[in-house]
């Protein structure tokens, strides 16, 4: 099969089962989803394994404009008000997720499944994981809410804190990871230079997404007329250009993207019309791509032997999850329905936790580690994009945001 003809096919798939699934009041990712996991060559071997080698780029893009609409959620009069609320409640849901796992899974590989016969080891595989429990696939809650045309202070707050996540997540992976090396017995973490790749790959992305975005807004003050076709085209060249030069320098391309649409919504003067645009005429046919290639590029094969331990880090990630957004209200006097009901749309996990875990998998420390892990993060994330948009949807429907 074609290059082509496999676009149409994986497209159409995802289209048709995403309109099953609302037939079965279910988020129409959900279908998307699941055409890619009936598409996968590790099942049906419709789609070929050289296929799903070129479709990276294809993924970048979508993955770019979703993060970018993510971004653009941030609009600093609503920080103003919630800021400090939502990275409290960030920290806290990121923590606990991170406790949680690491508790559970280093208990289960020590005294219930010991896989491996080393203490230390286990030690290092359970802060991988634990690591790897922060951060959220905002594409999916971002995809919910934009299907049921959710409005309120939990759906807000689900978007602002699954922004968040995946910074803080970044930081807490490259911190721990640097100390898990040590537990395999490959030195002492150098946490000097840690930290200075930390701030390098951070903060080029964002500048790269600051200068980009206050760019597009000096275009569209200079040619006040732009077309709707025009402005399409314009958002799509400039995110495609912040994403791919922080990819070129080696910063963190999906942060870049956003900090471009958080300078579009604060700075824009056409901001509102740029976003309803791109939801209008783009956001359906990049979700039907994006999540039906994620349903694809999941390696199935990479589960087997693992299914305990992923049941064991699914249910400790939500635990933590929960328990750090109730917890909030310890702290803070906010909305109840907040602290109920956020936690549920921030389940969904799929691209950059798997981005983070096949890195890990370059690492000569982690060589006889790695392939573990990575079966873990893949299985997690096959449930997490098939629940995390339900729970969503439960979620912000018992929050009385959608209709």
């Amino acid at each position: 099969m074609n290059i082509i003809l496999s676009i149409g096919v994986l497209i159409f798939t995802g289209y048709l089962l995403g309109e099953l699934a609302v037939k079965v009041k279910l988020p129409k990712i959900s279908g998307y989803i699941l055409a890619g996991i009936l598409l996968n060559p590790d099942l049906s071997g419709i789609m070929s394994d050289s296929f799903v080698e070129h479709t990276d780029p294809l993924l970048s893009i979508s993955l770019s404009f979703i993060t970018f609409s993510i971004g653009g959620s941030l609009s600093a009069g609503k920080l103003k008000k919630t800021g400090g609320k939502v990275l409290a409640l960030t920290l806290l849901e990121s923590l606990f997720a991170f406790a949680f796992v690491f508790a559970l899974v280093f208990l289960s590989l020590r005294f219930f499944l010991p896989v491996f016969e080393s203490a230390s080891v286990s030690v290092a595989v359970s802060l991988v994981l634990a690591s790897l429990a922060a951060p959220t696939d905002p594409s999916a809650t971002l995809a919910v809410i934009h299907e049921y045309k959710a409005k309120g202070e939990v759906s807000s707050t689900m978007l602002e804190i699954a922004a968040f996540d995946d910074l803080v997540g970044i930081v807490i992976y490259t911190l721990v990871t640097a100390f898990a090396i040590f537990f395999v017995g490959a030195g002492e973490p150098n946490i000097g230079q840690v930290l200075m790749n930390l701030g390098y790959n951070i903060g080029g992305a964002l500048l790269v997404g600051a200068v980009v975005g206050l760019g597009f807004t000096g275009i569209v003050r200079l040619v006040l007329r732009q077309t709707e076709g025009t402005l399409i085209v314009l958002t799509f060249g400039l995110v495609a250009l912040s994403y791919g030069i922080s990819e070129y320098f080696d910063f963190e391309s999906l942060l870049s993207t956003m900090a471009l649409g958080a300078v579009v919504a604060n700075w824009n003067p056409i901001a509102g019309k740029i976003f309803k645009l791109i939801e209008r005429y783009t956001d359906e046919l990049i979700f039907v791509i994006f999540f039906t290639l994620s349903g694809l590029h999941l390696q199935l094969s990479s589960i087997a032997g693992s299914a305990t331990l992923i049941g064991i880090y699914i249910v400790a990630r939500a635990i933590g999850k929960f328990a750090g957004i109730y917890s909030g209200r310890l702290f803070f006097t906010m909305d109840p329905k907040v602290t109920r009901y956020t936690a549920g749309g921030l389940l969904p996990q799929g691209g950059i936790v798997i981005g983070l875990a096949l890195l890990l998998t370059k690492e000569p420390a982690f060589a006889n580690t790695g392939s573990t892990i990575m079966g873990i993060v893949i299985g997690a994330a096959l449930i997490h994009e098939i629940i995390g948009p339900i729970a969503s949807h439960i979620s912000l429907k018992r929050a009385g945001e959608i209709e």
